[in-house]
């Protein structure tokens, strides 16, 4: 596939995919922006929700 015909979506994959095989050139090691970046909007949605209702359940019974 073309570098001009991808996604912005399979660019970024492909960078991480190239960076994971060669992690000395990475200067931050995994965090939340490559979680939240391969899951899409939805996901992202869902764990913030998820989260969400973790923390109030937690509030909730421990305080």
């Amino acid at each position: 596939m073309s570098e001009n015909r991808e996604t912005p979506e399979e660019r970024r994959e492909r960078m991480r995919q190239k960076e994971l095989k060669n992690p000395s050139s990475s200067i931050h090691g995994s965090n939340l922006s490559d979680l939240v970046g391969g899951m899409g909007w939805k996901g992202t949605g869902i764990l913030i929700a998820v989260v969400t209702l973790g923390f109030i359940i937690y509030v909730g019974f421990f305080r």
